[in-house]
């Protein structure tokens, strides 16, 4: 019988805030997060090998859990835990080295291990959904080689905000950009019914095309990128605003937020694209319903600065339901990007050999997806990776919070 996780948590007690849920014990915690990556082929030969592939994966999943950002920190994470890891998995030979990590995430697929990941979240999408999903790219600037002449590595990723979960992540190819990788992130997720909110360089014909192929709807920021239409619809709405949108179809909304010693004023009006008369090019936009005009005014303690944006979207004239999607896709820079550099270094992430990179960028994001699904205790992410490291208990428990009820 193959070895499985064990806890010091009494079944036939009450659960302590924070202990793992009744249902879910530690032997099956391990089984089913072993059956979500036992499509993992291993890339090393048969000669040599000391360690067991899988548990090789899952104590580098649980190092990242815990806050490691390369091989040398999973190596120490494991050293640190090598008894309670000897119980939780099968270590003959004792825990790996850093190098025994470094090789295998050098070697393995990238796509594996994210088809892996994607079982998991379509679980926990399957039953919490995912109404809005930001998609935006991220390089990881320290990945770079400058003596092998290699580009640091860029990654497009789909978010969830309202779930705080990543759907899933695409590699952009060398000598390519973000318009490329996103139609591929696209065909890896189910968006039907969904809202995917792009930056500028999303904002594209084609993938405008593909999202309502798929059944679902967009909302795309216009910039200089379309220099014709940006300046056409910006010409529009200063006209419209100067006569206060008299007689034009219109839906408005306002909002005033405060908060870290800022204060914003957010203003909202939507028009529907046939009521705006003749734009460039405007009738090659699959799906375009109405064009939106954001204007932001955020007072700081020593100033006070103002930003107009513009969008196309699908969505109906409902300024209120596209200024949500608005702002929602800034959780992805907020929720993802932002946690990437603070808490887990990527930006200063020197991995770059092989597929070693890509992977670990998954495993980070995995780690978050993870972390942010226990709620058990309201603590920042940060807080929870230290105790996850710290207290094997509470890594069973985030581990249990990733699993369907």
């Amino acid at each position: 019988m193959a070895k499985g996780f064990t806890s010091t948590v009494d079944s036939s007690t009450p659960k302590a805030k924070g202990s793992l849920p009744p249902a879910l014990d530690a032997e099956s915690i391990q089984q089913q997060w072993q059956e979500h990556f036992a499509g993992l082929q291993d890339p090393r030969g048969r000669k040599g090998v000391e360690h067991p592939f899988l548990s090789i994966v899952m104590i580098a999943i649980l190092a990242v859990i815990g806050g490691a950002s390369g091989w040398e920190d999973i190596e120490t994470y494991a050293e640190s835990h090598a008894a309670w890891l000897s119980s939780l998995l099968s270590l003959p030979n004792g825990v790996p080295k850093a190098d025994t990590y470094r090789r295998l995430f050098e070697r393995m697929n990238p796509d594996a291990l994210e088809r892996c990941f994607l079982s998991w979240v379509q679980q926990i999408v399957e039953i919490s959904g995912a109404q809005v999903i930001p998609i935006d790219g991220k390089t990881i600037k320290g990945s770079y080689d400058r003596n092998a002449k290699q580009s640091a590595l860029h990654v497009v990723s789909a978010w969830s905000s309202e779930h705080r979960l990543l759907l899933g992540q695409v590699k952009v190819a060398r000598k390519s950009n973000e318009i490329t990788a996103i139609p591929a992130l696209l065909k890896l997720l189910d968006i039907s019914g969904c809202i995917i909110t792009l930056d500028a360089m999303g904002t594209q014909k084609e993938i405008a095309r593909e999202i309502i192929g798929y059944k679902a709807d967009y909302v795309l920021c216009l910039k200089a990128n379309h220099p014709t239409l940006a300046a056409e619809v910006k010409a529009w709405f200063e006209q419209a605003e100067a006569a206060n949108f008299t007689g034009i179809e219109h839906s408005y909304e306002q909002r005033v937020e405060s908060g870290h010693h800022r204060r914003e004023h957010r203003q909202v009006w939507a028009v529907p694209v046939a009521v705006m008369g003749t734009l460039h090019q405007i009738d090659q936009w699959e799906g375009l319903n109405t064009i939106v005009m954001v204007k932001r005014v955020r007072t700081l303690w020593n100033k006070t600065t103002q930003q107009v944006s513009f969008y196309l979207t699908s969505l109906p004239c409902d300024a209120a339901q596209i200024g949500r999607a608005i702002r929602t896709h800034w959780g992805i820079e907020n929720q993802l990007h932002w946690v990437l550099d603070v808490t887990w270094g990527e930006d200063r992430s020197r991995i770059r050999r092989g597929h070693g990179g890509e992977n670990m960028a998954l495993l980070r994001r995995l780690a978050i997806s993870l972390l942010n699904q226990e709620t058990s205790r309201k603590r920042s992410l940060k807080q929870k990776a230290k105790r996850a490291a710290m207290c094997p208990d509470y890594m069973l428990t985030v581990l249990a919070a990733g699993l369907p009820a």
